[in-house]
Protein backbone atom coordinates (compact mmCIF):
# COMPACT_ATOMS: atom_id res chain seq x y z
CA UNK A 1 0.00 0.00 0.00
CA UNK A 2 1.12 3.50 -0.88
CA UNK A 3 0.23 5.78 2.03
CA UNK A 4 -0.48 9.47 1.45
CA UNK A 5 -0.46 11.19 4.84
CA UNK A 6 -3.59 13.33 5.20
CA UNK A 7 -2.91 15.47 8.28
CA UNK A 8 -1.41 18.64 6.71
CA UNK A 9 -4.78 19.74 5.43
CA UNK A 10 -6.58 22.96 6.28
CA UNK A 11 -9.94 21.20 6.02
CA UNK A 12 -9.02 19.44 9.27
CA UNK A 13 -10.05 21.88 12.05
CA UNK A 14 -6.96 21.43 14.22
CA UNK A 15 -4.65 21.88 11.25
CA UNK A 16 -6.58 24.94 10.06
CA UNK A 17 -6.21 26.48 13.51
CA UNK A 18 -2.45 25.92 13.31
CA UNK A 19 -2.31 27.43 9.82
CA UNK A 20 -4.25 30.52 10.89
CA UNK A 21 -2.05 30.93 13.97
CA UNK A 22 1.11 30.28 11.93
CA UNK A 23 1.96 27.56 14.44
CA UNK A 24 5.18 26.24 12.91
CA UNK A 25 5.81 23.72 15.66
CA UNK A 26 2.48 21.96 15.09
CA UNK A 27 2.98 21.69 11.32
CA UNK A 28 6.53 20.42 11.80
CA UNK A 29 5.36 17.88 14.36
CA UNK A 30 2.62 16.36 12.19
CA UNK A 31 4.98 16.26 9.21
CA UNK A 32 7.57 14.36 11.26
CA UNK A 33 5.06 12.00 12.89
CA UNK A 34 3.59 10.99 9.53
CA UNK A 35 7.03 10.45 8.02
CA UNK A 36 8.05 8.28 10.98
CA UNK A 37 4.82 6.32 10.49
CA UNK A 38 6.00 5.35 7.01
CA UNK A 39 3.92 7.69 4.88
CA UNK A 40 5.11 7.47 1.28
CA UNK A 41 3.85 10.98 0.52
CA UNK A 42 2.67 13.89 2.64
CA UNK A 43 -0.45 15.59 1.32
CA UNK A 44 -0.31 19.39 1.61
CA UNK A 45 -3.63 21.21 1.29
CA UNK A 46 -4.04 24.80 2.47
CA UNK A 47 -7.81 24.70 2.98
CA UNK A 48 -8.01 28.50 3.17
CA UNK A 49 -9.66 31.24 1.12
CA UNK A 50 -8.43 31.37 -2.50
CA UNK A 51 -6.65 34.70 -2.01
CA UNK A 52 -4.57 33.16 0.80
CA UNK A 53 -3.91 29.78 -0.75
CA UNK A 54 -0.65 30.54 -2.57
CA UNK A 55 1.17 32.08 0.40
CA UNK A 56 -0.17 29.35 2.70
CA UNK A 57 1.01 26.57 0.40
CA UNK A 58 4.44 28.19 0.11
CA UNK A 59 4.67 28.39 3.91
CA UNK A 60 3.59 24.79 4.42
CA UNK A 61 5.92 23.42 1.76
CA UNK A 62 8.87 25.24 3.28
CA UNK A 63 8.16 23.97 6.79
CA UNK A 64 7.59 20.37 5.74
CA UNK A 65 10.67 20.19 3.56
CA UNK A 66 12.75 21.53 6.45
CA UNK A 67 11.58 18.58 8.57
CA UNK A 68 11.54 15.60 6.22
CA UNK A 69 12.55 14.46 2.77
CA UNK A 70 9.34 12.45 2.32
CA UNK A 71 7.90 13.33 -1.12
CA UNK A 72 4.95 15.71 -1.17
CA UNK A 73 1.47 15.40 -2.61
CA UNK A 74 0.41 18.93 -3.53
CA UNK A 75 -3.33 19.23 -3.10
CA UNK A 76 -5.48 21.98 -4.61
CA UNK A 77 -8.43 22.40 -6.95
CA UNK A 78 -6.44 25.19 -8.67
CA UNK A 79 -4.26 23.40 -11.22
CA UNK A 80 -2.30 26.54 -12.11
CA UNK A 81 -1.36 26.87 -8.43
CA UNK A 82 -0.24 23.24 -8.37
CA UNK A 83 2.11 23.84 -11.27
CA UNK A 84 3.52 26.94 -9.59
CA UNK A 85 4.08 25.07 -6.31
CA UNK A 86 5.91 22.28 -8.14
CA UNK A 87 8.80 24.68 -8.60
CA UNK A 88 9.30 24.88 -4.82
CA UNK A 89 9.49 21.14 -4.27
CA UNK A 90 12.85 19.41 -3.96
CA UNK A 91 11.90 16.01 -5.37
CA UNK A 92 9.08 14.69 -7.57
CA UNK A 93 5.86 13.75 -5.81
CA UNK A 94 2.17 13.79 -6.67
CA UNK A 95 -0.21 16.47 -7.88
CA UNK A 96 -3.67 16.14 -6.36
CA UNK A 97 -5.59 16.50 -8.62
CA UNK A 98 -6.80 16.51 -12.21
CA UNK A 99 -10.17 15.64 -13.71
CA UNK A 100 -12.21 16.21 -16.85
CA UNK A 101 -13.62 19.43 -15.40
CA UNK A 102 -13.30 22.28 -17.91
CA UNK A 103 -11.10 25.17 -16.76
CA UNK A 104 -11.20 27.26 -19.95
CA UNK A 105 -14.64 27.59 -21.47
CA UNK A 106 -13.26 29.32 -24.57
CA UNK A 107 -11.10 26.36 -25.56
CA UNK A 108 -12.80 23.56 -23.65
CA UNK A 109 -9.51 22.73 -21.94
CA UNK A 110 -9.80 20.48 -18.89
CA UNK A 111 -7.59 20.19 -15.84
CA UNK A 112 -5.83 17.29 -17.56
CA UNK A 113 -5.06 19.52 -20.55
CA UNK A 114 -3.30 21.97 -18.23
CA UNK A 115 -1.36 19.55 -16.04
CA UNK A 116 -0.30 16.72 -18.33
CA UNK A 117 2.00 18.74 -20.63
CA UNK A 118 3.73 20.25 -17.56
CA UNK A 119 4.59 16.89 -15.98
CA UNK A 120 5.06 14.75 -19.09
CA UNK A 121 8.86 14.89 -19.03
CA UNK A 122 9.17 14.67 -15.25
CA UNK A 123 8.82 11.92 -12.65
CA UNK A 124 5.75 13.48 -11.05
CA UNK A 125 2.63 11.41 -10.59
CA UNK A 126 -0.94 12.64 -10.54
CA UNK A 127 -4.17 11.89 -8.70
CA UNK A 128 -7.01 11.76 -11.21
CA UNK A 129 -10.59 12.19 -10.01
CA UNK A 130 -13.45 10.49 -11.85
CA UNK A 131 -15.55 13.60 -12.33
CA UNK A 132 -16.31 16.15 -15.01
CA UNK A 133 -18.57 19.16 -15.40
CA UNK A 134 -21.55 16.94 -14.70
CA UNK A 135 -20.24 16.30 -11.20
CA UNK A 136 -19.38 13.06 -9.45
CA UNK A 137 -21.09 10.06 -11.03
CA UNK A 138 -22.51 7.21 -8.96
CA UNK A 139 -22.61 4.82 -11.90
CA UNK A 140 -19.41 2.67 -11.96
CA UNK A 141 -19.51 2.52 -15.75
CA UNK A 142 -19.37 6.32 -15.99
CA UNK A 143 -16.54 6.38 -13.45
CA UNK A 144 -14.72 3.93 -15.71
CA UNK A 145 -15.36 5.96 -18.85
CA UNK A 146 -14.01 9.14 -17.26
CA UNK A 147 -10.96 7.33 -15.87
CA UNK A 148 -10.17 5.73 -19.22
CA UNK A 149 -10.37 9.08 -21.00
CA UNK A 150 -7.90 10.58 -18.50
CA UNK A 151 -5.53 7.63 -18.79
CA UNK A 152 -5.67 7.67 -22.59
CA UNK A 153 -4.96 11.39 -22.62
CA UNK A 154 -2.05 10.86 -20.23
CA UNK A 155 -0.57 8.14 -22.42
CA UNK A 156 -0.83 10.44 -25.44
CA UNK A 157 1.26 12.95 -23.46
CA UNK A 158 3.86 10.29 -22.61
CA UNK A 159 2.64 9.63 -19.06
CA UNK A 160 2.47 5.93 -18.22
CA UNK A 161 -0.50 4.52 -16.27
CA UNK A 162 1.84 3.69 -13.38
CA UNK A 163 2.16 7.42 -12.71
CA UNK A 164 -1.61 7.86 -12.37
CA UNK A 165 -3.57 7.40 -9.15
CA UNK A 166 -7.24 7.08 -10.03
CA UNK A 167 -9.61 8.22 -7.28
CA UNK A 168 -13.07 6.79 -8.08
CA UNK A 169 -14.54 9.27 -5.57
CA UNK A 170 -16.44 7.32 -2.96
CA UNK A 171 -19.58 9.13 -1.80
CA UNK A 172 -20.76 9.30 1.80
CA UNK A 173 -22.47 6.23 3.16
CA UNK A 174 -24.97 8.45 4.98
CA UNK A 175 -26.43 9.60 1.67
CA UNK A 176 -25.62 6.68 -0.67
CA UNK A 177 -26.02 3.19 0.76
CA UNK A 178 -24.30 1.65 -2.28
CA UNK A 179 -21.32 4.03 -2.19
CA UNK A 180 -18.78 1.28 -1.47
CA UNK A 181 -20.30 -1.06 -4.06
CA UNK A 182 -20.09 1.61 -6.77
CA UNK A 183 -16.53 2.50 -5.74
CA UNK A 184 -15.22 -1.07 -5.85
CA UNK A 185 -17.06 -1.88 -9.07
CA UNK A 186 -15.46 1.21 -10.62
CA UNK A 187 -12.04 -0.12 -9.62
CA UNK A 188 -12.83 -3.51 -11.14
CA UNK A 189 -13.93 -2.05 -14.47
CA UNK A 190 -10.95 0.30 -14.77
CA UNK A 191 -8.45 -2.37 -13.68
CA UNK A 192 -9.67 -4.65 -16.46
CA UNK A 193 -8.46 -2.13 -19.02
CA UNK A 194 -5.45 -0.67 -17.21
CA UNK A 195 -3.92 -3.24 -14.86
CA UNK A 196 -0.94 -1.07 -13.84
CA UNK A 197 -2.79 2.09 -12.86
CA UNK A 198 -2.95 2.92 -9.14
CA UNK A 199 -6.11 3.52 -7.13
CA UNK A 200 -6.42 5.82 -4.14
CA UNK A 201 -9.10 7.43 -1.99
CA UNK A 202 -9.61 9.88 0.83
CA UNK A 203 -10.80 7.22 3.28
CA UNK A 204 -12.71 9.43 5.68
CA UNK A 205 -15.07 10.76 2.99
CA UNK A 206 -17.23 7.65 3.20
CA UNK A 207 -18.02 8.10 6.91
CA UNK A 208 -18.93 11.80 6.89
CA UNK A 209 -22.05 12.42 8.97
CA UNK A 210 -21.95 9.01 10.64
CA UNK A 211 -21.23 8.18 14.30
CA UNK A 212 -18.12 6.21 15.31
CA UNK A 213 -16.55 7.04 11.97
CA UNK A 214 -13.38 5.03 12.43
CA UNK A 215 -15.32 1.76 12.29
CA UNK A 216 -16.59 2.64 8.81
CA UNK A 217 -13.19 3.95 7.69
CA UNK A 218 -11.43 0.77 8.81
CA UNK A 219 -13.86 -1.54 7.03
CA UNK A 220 -13.79 0.62 3.93
CA UNK A 221 -10.00 0.38 3.84
CA UNK A 222 -10.09 -3.42 4.05
CA UNK A 223 -12.83 -3.90 1.48
CA UNK A 224 -11.34 -1.38 -0.97
CA UNK A 225 -7.93 -3.02 -0.70
CA UNK A 226 -9.52 -6.39 -1.42
CA UNK A 227 -11.07 -4.81 -4.53
CA UNK A 228 -7.68 -3.56 -5.75
CA UNK A 229 -7.09 -0.17 -4.14
CA UNK A 230 -3.33 0.09 -3.60
CA UNK A 231 -3.06 3.58 -2.10
CA UNK A 232 -4.92 5.58 0.51
CA UNK A 233 -5.04 9.18 1.70
CA UNK A 234 -5.17 8.43 5.42
CA UNK A 235 -3.78 9.19 8.86
CA UNK A 236 -0.66 7.01 9.11
CA UNK A 237 -0.27 7.89 12.79
CA UNK A 238 -3.55 6.15 13.66
CA UNK A 239 -2.88 2.77 15.30
CA UNK A 240 -6.33 1.54 14.21
CA UNK A 241 -5.74 2.38 10.55
CA UNK A 242 -2.21 0.93 10.61
CA UNK A 243 -3.47 -2.30 12.16
CA UNK A 244 -6.26 -2.55 9.60
CA UNK A 245 -3.90 -1.88 6.70
CA UNK A 246 -1.23 -4.40 7.72
CA UNK A 247 -3.76 -7.07 8.68
CA UNK A 248 -5.48 -6.70 5.31
CA UNK A 249 -2.21 -6.94 3.37
CA UNK A 250 -1.43 -10.16 5.24
CA UNK A 251 -4.93 -11.62 4.81
CA UNK A 252 -4.80 -10.93 1.06
CA UNK A 253 -1.67 -13.06 0.81
CA UNK A 254 0.62 -10.15 0.02
CA UNK A 255 2.85 -10.36 3.10
CA UNK A 256 5.32 -13.26 3.02
CA UNK A 257 5.28 -15.05 6.38
CA UNK A 258 3.43 -11.97 7.77
CA UNK A 259 6.79 -10.24 8.14
CA UNK A 260 5.46 -6.75 7.37
CA UNK A 261 2.67 -7.20 9.89
CA UNK A 262 5.07 -8.43 12.57
CA UNK A 263 7.58 -5.65 11.85
CA UNK A 264 4.89 -2.97 12.08
CA UNK A 265 3.72 -4.47 15.37
CA UNK A 266 7.22 -4.46 16.82
CA UNK A 267 7.76 -0.87 15.70
CA UNK A 268 4.63 0.20 17.56
CA UNK A 269 2.67 1.33 14.49
CA UNK A 270 -0.40 -0.25 16.03
CA UNK A 271 -1.20 -0.91 19.62
CA UNK A 272 0.09 -4.00 21.37
CA UNK A 273 -2.66 -5.94 23.11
Amino acid sequence: MIIIGEKINGFIPQTLAAIEAKDESYIRAIATSQALSHADYLDICAGVAPELERETMEWLIGLVQDETDTPLCLDSSDVELLLAMMQLVKKPGLLNSVSLEIVDTATGATKCDVVYPAIADTQWGVVALTCDNNGIPDDPQIKCEIACKMIEQAQAAGIAPERIYIDPLVTTLATKQDSLVNFTEGIRLIRQQYPTVHFTSGLSNISYGMPFRKAINMQFLSLAMAAGMDSAIMDPTSPDMQATLHATVALLGNDDFCMEYLTAYREGLFEKK
